[in-house]
């Protein structure tokens, strides 16, 4: 069952950076991520309600609630880096290096949980993950100008928060119902994404809201509400070394997306990386 969660988390990833692309051309990135996380927070909550997990929240260990917020925190700063970046650059170079937090965070699972089994296949194919990001990132003439580049340091950026949001998150959620995780954490990027729209003098732009691209946004809350519920129901279950592989394999759903609505081609070099990312990725998986 944690495979199946990974590969649905995989599925309603690669839906969210398309929607939250056509919710962001007119609409600033930070006021965007303060609206998504609301529908996430509330699609958190009601998935709590559900599965009625509520009342466990009183057995909360402190430990468990320090974790889960400091992985709340990086999630908040992961985000806010990662749809800068989308509003800056193509979703075709964006989505690879973020996915590059799969190396990350395979390499920091294997030193704090001792995740050591079959070392050797998830580290030849941690190898060709990073070759296969690498050919992805193309470079374009006019990106040689100073400046033009700024997106690639936000979507580093939002990698490396991504890896330390699944090592927090994992060791939070020991012992915790997947879905009060989830929703626990949320409410600390909610505070985190309103704070900086509050501190940016962006709040006025709510009133604004171009229609269309808020329904695009909300759509794109809405999946990664249902991504993340598959994800850590699926890390708290199974082995964080294979679910983040499986889960970054979002970019095959991403870039058949982005060619249809966004026109935005790979080239041979690009597509050959992208096939090393995925056998990579099977490679860790089918040898689990």
């Amino acid at each position: 069952m944690w495979l199946l969660s990974a590969v649905l988390s995989a599925v309603f990833a690669g839906l969210t950076a398309i929607l939250a692309k056509c919710g962001i051309k007119k609409t600033d990135s930070d006021v965007a991520t303060a609206v998504r996380t609301v529908v996430v927070l509330l699609f958190s909550y009601l998935m709590v309600f559900v599965v009625g997990s509520a009342h466990s929240v009183l057995d909360l260990t402190n430990k468990s609630l320090l974790f889960l917020i400091l992985s709340g925190v990086a999630t908040g700063a992961s985000w806010i880096c990662y749809f800068k970046a989308l509003s800056m650059g193509d979703v075709n170079k964006v989505v690879p290096i973020d996915k590059s937090s799969t190396i990350l965070t395979v390499l920091l699972a294997i030193l704090c949980f001792g995740e050591t089994e079959r070392l050797a296949v998830k580290l030849i194919g941690t190898a060709v993950l990073a070759v296969g990001i690498l050919l992805m990132i193309e470079k374009k003439q006019s990106e040689q100008r100073q400046g033009s580049r700024a997106w690639m340091i936000y979507a580093v950026l939002s990698a490396v928060f991504a890896a330390l949001t699944s090592i927090l998150a994992k060791i939070g959620i020991s012992g915790v119902e997947s879905n009060l995780g989830t929703a626990i954490r949320t409410g600390v990027v909610l505070v985190m994404a309103w704070i900086i729209v509050l501190v940016r003098g962006k709040l006025p732009q709510m009133k604004t809201l171009d229609r269309k691209e808020l329904l695009f946004i909300v759509l794109s809350g809405v999946a990664t509400g249902a991504s993340w519920l598959c994800y850590y129901s699926a890390i708290q279950n199974g082995t964080v070394s294979i679910v983040v592989p499986i889960d970054k394999l979002s970019i095959l759903f991403t870039v058949t997306f982005s060619y249809f609505v966004f026109k935005e081609k790979l080239s041979g070099k690009a597509l050959v990386g992208l096939a090393l990312m995925v056998t990579g990725t099977l490679l860790m998986v089918i040898c689990q």
